[in-house]
């Protein structure tokens, strides 16, 4: 233990430290305002209005999904409340930072510099996203230095990921489904695969949640549900279908609620419903409604795929969690493959039945703007 705490008094202050400085760097050399926010250029420019307070309560909402409702959502542990809290904080803080300049490099480099808008900032916590979802799998086996080295990959192989999805194969995956949530969860579940050691399936002791542990999970649950359809509608370039992503997703949340409470239920002996299934399952409507979010689905297509969503994730709590724990050896201590990974494919199925039924007589005038 002493060891352990000089390494880790040297480690994780050298890291940290050297990863801000080549970012204040690599910022000095890249990034700069976008013309909105730049006082040299916002004053002549009379006619066009920014997008910045339209934008902003949106970019509010995902803010605290990323800093509230991640963190407070994998509380349920007893052991590990701190860590994931405090360490959701670190890797979002650095994952944003370097998220910025990944995602500027891939899309918004013109003659050598990144100009930063609110769309960057709603982007860049997008990116962090993928590295919180995968800490849940992980969450109590990494040190801070292996977080840190972890969010700096995984960003950077989203990046290029989402780039090669969404800019070079055109596929539409507004709310992310695939790109974020089934990629984070993989992602999380195969570096769980590697760290794995034969004692954790000891432990769990530690895995266990307390009264007051549950109900601070079920704090980030209804910040992360609440605020679920900004996260979709927010980068939504038209309107009507910022508009759609709204009602969608707000009405797959509903029905996945309700369906997970009575899985869950009915899945108990005595009837009596588990806290993981309401924390966790009752957000699987938000992540598998992200692909075809914007699209012309009508509200009983959201209710469908939350309905369907609910399932499958609550099934996935019960049969597979212990089955990848003690026949794949794949520790997945907050079941981010049941919230985040099987949601996410069916949100990408949901996305090409949706995709496969667009025509000029459902869209209208409106076909080209929603898949361009």
């Amino acid at each position: 233990p002493a060891s352990y705490s000089t390494n880790m008094r040297l480690k994780f202050p050298i890291l940290a430290i050297t990863l801000e400085a080549v970012i204040i760097i690599l910022y000095g050399i890249f990034i700069t305002y976008d013309d909105g926010a730049n006082s040299q250029l916002a004053h002549k420019n009379t006619t066009e209005s920014d997008p910045f307070y339209k934008i902003y309560p949106s970019f509010q909402d995902v803010h605290v999904m990323i800093f509230v409702g991640f963190g407070f959502l994998m509380t349920f542990l007893k052991r590990y409340g701190f860590s994931s809290v405090g360490f959701n904080l670190l890797i979002a803080a650095f994952g944003l930072q370097w998220g910025t300049l990944m995602q500027g490099w891939l899309h918004h480099l013109k003659n050598g510099k990144i100009k930063v808008n609110i769309f960057s900032l709603i982007n860049a916590d997008f990116s962090t996203a993928t590295v919180l979802i995968s800490f849940g799998a992980i969450l109590g086996t990494t040190s801070p230095v292996q977080l840190l080295i972890m969010t700096l990959l995984e960003i950077t192989i989203f990046a290029a990921n989402e780039h090669l999805v969404t800019g070079i194969l055109q596929v539409k995956d507004v709310g992310a489904s695939m790109t974020i949530h089934a990629f984070g969860a993989y992602f999380g579940l195969a570096v769980s695969r590697v760290l794995y050691r034969p004692g954790l399936q000891d432990s769990h002791e530690n895995e266990g949640s307390v009264y007051h542990s549950d109900l601070f999970a079920m704090i980030g649950t209804l910040f992360l549900w609440m605020f679920w359809p900004s996260f979709h509608s927010a980068i939504v370039e038209i309107p009507d279908g910022q508009y759609r992503a709204i009602i969608n997703t707000y009405y797959s949340l509903a029905a996945c609620v309700l369906t997970a409470y009575a899985l869950s239920s009915l899945l108990d002996k005595k009837g009596k419903l588990d806290m993981v299934h309401i924390q966790n399952a009752t957000l699987a409507g938000g992540v598998a409604a992200g692909t075809a979010a914007d699209m012309m689905i009508y509200p009983y297509g959201g209710l469908l795929i939350g309905f369907t969503a609910g399932i499958i994730s609550t099934l996935g709590f019960k049969y597979l969690t212990p089955i990848f724990a003690f026949k794949l050896n794949i520790h997945d201590t907050c079941g981010v493959h049941n919230l985040h990974g099987m949601p996410g494919i069916i949100g990408g199925l949901a996305g090409i039945i949706g995709a496969a039924m667009a025509s000029r007589t459902l869209y209208g005038d409106g076909l080209e703007l929603t898949f361009p």
